[in-house]
């Protein structure tokens, strides 16, 4: 596994789509650089005027100037049917917007998801952009070798920090999740290819309600100490707030680096943005995100959509922070697809464009 951590270090990586690399921003008192997990340099500056502090970034004060956008896509955002050339001009459009990862396609179980049962069509149809990624989600071994055949190069799994939504989810305990996960890395570390790894329900969760955050850090941990060389942290069904994120990540941080982490936050309650600024604020640099802020769980009746891409790029730019990505094409990319799903988008940016 550390021949795959190490590759990692020279290379964007991310979950269905996008990771950008910022350009320095202009310093309001003197840029400290840092190292991130991946050997990149993370610059840290004040959100407020003023001199930075001696030591390390302090959660609250300081933003990273590299920032990884994830863009999620057929995990959830994708969960009707749709024709398979419709996914994949939409991954190809993505691509040209400058999204340096697409997560391309699930390889789940037809019976149980049949809205992906095309997902090696999808994976050998799209254009492989140079310098850009597309891993897919394997959530068993049976998925990461149908993945693999299918030519993937990067795979993650998943685990919950809810025993009664991993019973839905999986049907099976957590610790019978982790074992499955713990398959698919044995053969991936074999075969050199990197897995990141998603914990669901970590602030909240609809069968169980509030979440403990050491029950969230014990999970993260495993899967990390198994060798997933990133833990996204998904608030499933959109309840967390900013306090609820900062309690929860404090937790997290004592056993997994923050270079380690992302963020995977849905916008139920309007908090998607204010919860990602929050983790933003404490370090973390990588974030999950969907176009037109498509998305849901079949598991989590009432659950919203992902962090909309448009939206937060918007915010991105707005704190100085270079992401690469074309918002233009980005906002054409969130038109298509809600043309095809005959479905409003919930980005605030398109939605407030196309009223200018």
């Amino acid at each position: 596994m550390a021949t795959v951590r190490e590759s990692l270090r020279r290379r964007l990586v991310g979950l269905a789509s996008l990771r950008a690399v910022s350009a320095p921003r202009p310093a309001q008192g003197r840029a400290c650089r840092h190292r991130d997990g991946r050997g990149r340099g993370l610059g840290l500056w004040p959100l407020l005027e003023g001199e930075r502090p001696a030591g390390d970034a302090i959660p609250g004060h300081f933003l990273p100037n590299l920032a990884d956008l994830s863009f999620l896509l057929f995990v959830s955002p994708l969960q009707n049917i749709v024709p398979t050339q419709v996914k994949i001009r939409l991954i190809d459009m993505l691509s040209e917007a400058g999204l340096p990862v697409v997560e391309a396609t699930s390889f789940v179980s037809p019976k149980w998801v049949p809205q992906m049962s095309d997902n090696a069509e999808v994976l050998q149809g799209i254009q492989k952009f140079p310098g850009i990624n597309y891993p897919v989600l394997t959530p068993n071994f049976k998925g990461y070798q149908a993945a693999v055949a299918a030519g993937a190069k990067e795979v993650s799994v998943f685990g919950a920090a809810s025993e009664l939504f991993t019973k839905k989810n999986t049907n099976c305990s957590i610790d019978e999740s982790l074992q499955r996960c713990d398959e698919v890395l044995q053969a991936a570390r074999a075969a050199g290819i990197p897995v990141r790894g998603y914990v669901s329900c970590v602030l909240g969760c609809p069968y169980e309600g509030k979440i403990s955050p050491a029950k969230v850090a014990e999970v993260a941990k495993k899967m990390y100490s198994m060798g997933c060389y990133e833990i996204s942290l998904g608030d499933t069904i959109g309840v967390g707030t900013p306090g609820i994120m900062k309690d929860m990540l404090s937790a997290v941080m004592h056993e997994v680096p923050v270079s380690a982490l992302a963020v995977h936050c849905h916008d139920t309650y309007g908090q998607a943005l204010a919860n990602t600024l929050v983790a933003l604020q404490m370090g973390v640099s990588v974030v999950d995100s969907s176009v037109a802020g498509l998305g849901g769980c079949p598991y989590a009746q009432g659950a919203s959509g992902n962090l909309a891409t448009e939206d937060l790029v918007y915010m991105l730019s707005g704190l100085g922070i270079h992401t690469g990505v074309n918002l233009q094409k980005l906002l054409e990319a969130g038109n298509f697809i809600c043309q095809a799903l005959n479905r409003k988008t919930s980005s605030k940016v398109a939605q407030a464009t196309c009223k200018l």
